[in-house]
């Protein structure tokens, strides 16, 4: 039907209260006359405030206060760190003397964070920042002051306000929810009659923000006082539609309500937005209003306190954080009517039994119901399913209710998410007209917390998994980068040394050629000695040069073994002579040394002289370079000596060396011989 309407043909139907149905739905007794009958009230101060550091849909904040610390009414407690995230506050002034876990607003209890704060009974605020004139500044500004003030959905999920209004998809319906259609509670009508103009100011500030071409107020018509109040407060807005919806259990829920007004079905896993509608409830009108015109932000909320037990009903003005026990001691609660003492957070529907009378209440507490004993069904009355199929006849989401109860029940959660197991708004619709008494949603909500358990377990084991494996893609990619670093170093390296290698090598073939070329060209001059004449100046300076390094190494040696007879000569002379035997022995050495020094000389004499017979028989044609090569040998000659001079010093040392100890021994021995007697 969405596809068929356009806008204007829904804003047609409305004004003439042709509205649309939703599937399902019950008609249970209101009962809600035991409490809007009188005015709001307000309790006086606790001895102690629970707050909770998370009272909201999404992340907590961060404590931003300590134990011991003097804060002021409306100072903040927490600090928004998330997008998800909105703020607490002190609902009085008083002493921070305790940050720890307490029993939370939670059908299981579990305890969470929370501040406990002892007023001081002062009720001092700190100082507020109204912004009135809001259509002048920027819309972040006051988006960002919607979220400062810690406001979320006071109609039942809590929603951070600040992103509902920042929504970037165009908006067609601002649907104002003001329905309160479960049983007992009253705190929205009380909140519509008494306060319409402020959340017609509230409306105002939405409007700016979201800019939606229609504004409808949707009103339950078992509430004509609220109805005909928000039209009062409207009445000069032409674009405002305050309109009256038929009762019908859960006519105020989200997706019910959107379809009712508009024909529109938001999809299972959809937001309004996707359907061109935005909700809100009246209570979270009241609180944005209260936000931007008085800068206040959201400390206190409506709670309906009825029930049987309870001497007069009513609803009352709590401050977030409130103990359960607080509440009963001040509106008349009536213990003797229980047999045992029950208290239902909610209303009889979608409530919960809290576990602790110092269970706190925080902005999605909208009533306290105490049933007198059989006043509501007894949870333990319950029996086995005889399949009747009321519960699917009665769900508004059109879901199976039976199959959803067998598969949460044997812990089956694939197969009950197959039948839609999240779609459930746990209205508890199918649970009311079961007439077997089985707790229907009680099963689902059990089976969507192990769900989202289960969930949450996968997630952290796929974090940890990407974790791992990016740590391994990370070493490997190391490994790599080291092996390829380390691959290219040794290329280099092998092509630095190859380059070394070839320089070395073209050295080496070089000079190899050059031997080869002197080989060759000293075996061509050997090969034909008779038939060249040799008439080039660099063959006879060659020939001289050989010729006179002879002859000097010649007299070197000879002057050598000269030496070595005048000092074997000397030691005879100065030793002292004992023994003929030792004498004889060292002069024929001497004589030896002597021979064969002369020897040496003689051929040394005999091959110089044959050398220069040789040069002297070749014609020499080129005399430039004979003196250099002369000089040239007379160096080397002189080298030579200087080296056998250097020799005959070192040996010449020794031998004096010699020479002293023998002189020794000699003296000694004399001395011995004069001595002994003869």
């Amino acid at each position: 039907m969405s596809a068929v309407l356009n806008f204007d043909s829904i804003v047609t139907r409305i004004r003439n209260s042709q509205l649309w149905q939703f599937p399902g739905g019950v008609h249970p007794p209101g009962a809600k006359s035991m409490s809007n009958t009188s005015a709001m009230t307000t309790l006086p101060l606790p001895e102690t405030l629970f707050i909770p550091i998370k009272q909201h849909t999404g992340m907590e904040g961060e404590v931003i206060v300590s134990i011991g610390e003097q804060v002021l009414k409306g100072q903040a407690l927490t600090h928004s760190s998330a997008p998800y995230s909105v703020p607490v506050h002190a609902p009085t002034s008083g002493t921070v003397i305790a940050i720890q876990q307490h029993p939370s607003a939670h059908p299981s209890g579990v305890p969470e964070l929370a501040i406990t704060l002892q007023p001081d009974g002062n009720d001092t605020w700190k100082p507020l920042t109204p912004i009135n004139h809001y259509q002048s500044i920027e819309k972040s500004s006051i988006i960002e002051a919607i979220c400062d003030a810690g406001i979320s959905g006071l109609g039942g999920a809590g929603f951070p306000t600040h992103i509902k209004v920042a929504a970037t998809k165009p908006i067609e319906f601002l649907i104002i929810n003001g329905i309160e259609c479960e049983p007992y509670i009253s705190s929205d009508d009380r909140i519509m009659r008494e306060h319409a103009w402020q959340i017609r100011q509230g409306i105002d500030v939405l409007v700016h923000l979201i800019q939606p071409k229609c504004v409808v107020i949707a009103v339950e018509d078992n509430k004509p006082e609220a109805l005909q109040a928000l039209e009062i407060a409207c009445q000069e807005q032409s674009d405002y539609i305050v309109t009256s919806v038929p009762t019908k259990y859960p006519a105020g829920g989200e997706k019910q309500l959107i379809q009712v007004l508009t024909g529109r079905e938001v999809p299972g896993k959809g937001l309004p937005a996707d359907v061109g509608c935005a909700m809100f409830n009246v209570g979270t009108s009241y609180a944005i209003a209260d936000a931007i015109f008085a800068g206040k932000p959201l400390i206190e909320r409506v709670v309906t306190v009825t029930g049987k037990a309870v001497r007069q009903p009513t609803n009352v003005w709590a401050l977030l954080g409130t103990p359960v026990s607080h509440l009963l001691a001040h509106c008349g609660y009536l213990p003797h009517k229980q047999n045992k003492q029950k208290v239902i957070m909610g209303g009889p529907m979608m409530g919960f039994t809290v576990t602790s009378m110092d269970t706190p209440v925080v902005k999605i507490t909208n009533c306290l119901l105490l049933p007198a004993d059989k006043e509501l069904p007894d949870p333990n009355d319950e029996r086995a399913c005889i399949r009747c199929g009321l519960c699917a006849d009665a769900c508004p989401v059109s879901l199976l209710p039976q199959q959803l109860y067998w598969y949460s029940k044997a812990k089956e959660y694939d197969k009950s998410e197959e039948y839609n197991l999240f779609d459930c708004i746990e209205c508890g619709a199918c649970a009311y007209v079961c007439p077997s008494e089985i707790p229907l949603v009680h099963y689902y909500r059990i089976a969507k917390s192990d769900v989202r358990s289960q969930r949450d377990e996968k997630d952290k084991s796929d974090k940890a998994k990407l974790r791992f494996e990016a740590r391994k893609a990370r070493l490997l990619e190391e490994k790599r980068l080291r092996e390829e670093k380390h691959r290219l170093a040794a290329e280099q390296r092998q092509q630095t040394m190859n380059s070394k290698g070839n320089d070395a090598k073209d050295k080496i073939a070089a000079a190899l050629a050059r031997a080869k070329a002197k080989k060759a060209a000293a075996a061509g001059l050997n090969s034909e000695p008779t038939a060249k004449p040799i008439n080039t100046a660099e063959n006879v300076s060659q020939d001289n040069k050989q010729s006179k390094v002879q002859a000097a190494i010649a007299r070197a040696k000879a002057k050598k073994a000269a030496a070595a007879t005048e000092l074997k000569n000397s030691e005879q002379r100065t030793k002292p002579i004992t023994a003929t035997e030792d004498v004889s022995q060292d002069n024929k050495q001497s004589r030896v040394q002597a021979a064969i020094a002369r020897a040496k000389a003689k051929k040394a004499a005999a091959a110089a002289e044959l050398k220069n017979s040789e040069q002297k028989t070749k014609p020499i044609t080129a005399t430039e370079n004979v003196p250099q090569d002369n000089q040239s040998a007379k160096v080397q000659s002189v080298i030579a000596e200087a080296k056998d001079d250097e020799l005959t010093q070192e040996e010449l040392k020794k031998r004096k060396v010699a020479i002293a100890i023998a002189k020794a021994k000699a003296r000694k021995h004399a001395l011995e011989s004069k001595e002994s007697p003869k």
